[in-house]
């Protein structure tokens, strides 16, 4: 029995970090609420076009309920009218029917709400249905705006959780797993390696290179959180943060694709009983490549970690992975000089091994990174002047103006 409350508060935790779990309470209480609402505020008997509003406007995030908001009222409002021009014009037939939804899509489509076309055809049809028109048609407004507020006002309240950490995670595991990639190559350098085993490695950094479409779905969640969240100060840094690491990250992994398959094309040219490289390269490359995987690791922890301390740890120990990965690259690298020079062949592939090498280190680099993230900040704030700014709209106005003004003479003067 002692187990018991124990067991509870670790589902509680564990549902509180779902973002299922917290999605479906949400949705829930806010539909509650909104019907309760329109209880009282609409004539209708069962006025059911609120909770279903607040269902689908208490998204995960208080960016996404936002937009959803806005989306869905707009799409209520312009089916409304669609029914109301349509009903005094021609009654309910089959035609007349057809013509409304069609007249709906083509026009949801020009308001952009995207995916919420659907509902201003159904808006549209439910009200065209109807014998009292117009008392039907701005009850179910009413109820619209009703859901909307109640799913606005929810998630303002009660600011939803913020999924930086579940995005880190994610991050996190990627790294680990182009690791794990890299130790398990570097296990098969020095001995003799069937190219179904190349192979294996080949598919496995395949689907790891899948695997970010995943992980760029978490962080594009996390990104939404961030936005217009009262309890974030500096959501723009912490988007780009985590992009710019999920960026590189990305990168290093497609290099890590490229690696397996010059070690498969390398394991096809020696055949089943020759090794892949001497024992003295081989040692070389297997330290070399572990520090490359620890160096990874260390960058996806360094750009998910929030505290400073803990900011600051993890960029001393990526700071030392990558210097021991340079010294260990430099050893090898002399030494597989000497032995291409011994035995020349299947020099390139020996080569492009090391180059692989150099372009994940050159993506992990702390200079490489400040720059890019700076560029990157600069680009966002250049883009959120331009955005709320009405200055730039007006210079490329004038500045059109003025070419036509200058074209204008010389085509006069052709004719």
């Amino acid at each position: 029995m002692p187990l018991l409350p124990e067991s509870l508060t670790a589902l509680v935790r564990r549902g509180a970090r779902d973002p299922f779990a917290v999605q479906t309470l949400r949705a829930t209480v806010a539909a509650t609420l909104s019907y309760a609402v329109a209880t009282r505020l609409s004539s209708e008997p069962a006025p059911l076009t609120a909770p279903l509003t607040a269902l689908l406007v208490v998204q995960v995030t208080v960016y996404s309920t936002l937009k959803t908001s806005i989306r869905r009222v707009v799409s209520v409002v312009v089916g409304v009218l669609i029914a109301i021009g349509f009903s005094a014009v021609v009654g309910l037939s089959w035609w007349s029917l057809g013509l409304v939804i069609l007249a709906s899509l083509v026009i949801g489509r020009f308001v952009r709400v995207e995916e919420f076309v659907q509902e201003v055809a159904i808006s549209a049809m439910l009200i065209l249905g109807v014998t009292k028109l117009t008392s039907q048609a701005w009850d179910r407004v009413l109820e619209t705006l009703i859901g909307a507020a109640v799913g606005l006002l929810f998630n303002l309240l009660f600011a939803p959780p913020v999924w930086v950490e579940t995005a880190g995670e994610s991050i996190e595991d990627l790294a680990r797993r182009a690791r794990q990639l890299l130790l398990d190559i570097s296990e098969q350098l020095g001995r003799p390696t069937p190219v179904a085993r190349a192979a294996e490695r080949l598919h496995e950094a395949r689907r790891l290179d899948q695997a970010i479409t995943d992980v760029d779905a978490a962080l594009r969640q996390a990104e939404d959180s961030l936005r217009f969240n009262p309890r974030i100060s500096e959501g723009l840094l912490s988007r780009l943060v985590l992009r710019t690491g999920l960026d590189t990250l990305e990168i290093c992994v497609v290099v890590i694709r490229v690696l397996a398959r010059s070690l498969t094309d390398l394991a096809k040219r020696r055949g089943p009983e020759e090794r892949l490289f001497p024992p003295e390269v081989a040692v070389g490359l297997e330290e070399l490549l572990a520090h490359v995987g620890g160096a990874m690791v260390s960058f996806a922890v360094l750009v998910t970690t929030q505290v400073s301390r803990n900011a600051e740890e993890a960029e001393e120990r990526l700071t030392a992975e990558l210097a021991a990965a340079l010294t260990c690259r430099e050893n090898v690298a002399q030494v597989l000089l000497r032995k291409v020079q011994e035995h020349p062949e299947a020099w390139q592939l020996h080569g492009s091994m090391l180059a692989e090498v150099d372009r994940i280190l050159d993506e992990l680099d702390l200079e490489h990174r400040s720059r890019r993230l700076m560029e990157e900040l600069d680009r966002a704030s250049l883009a959120n002047r331009e955005r709320f700014s009405p200055l730039p709209r007006l210079r490329r106005a004038v500045r059109v103006g003025r070419r036509g003004e200058r074209e204008r003479p010389a085509a006069g003067a052709g004719r």
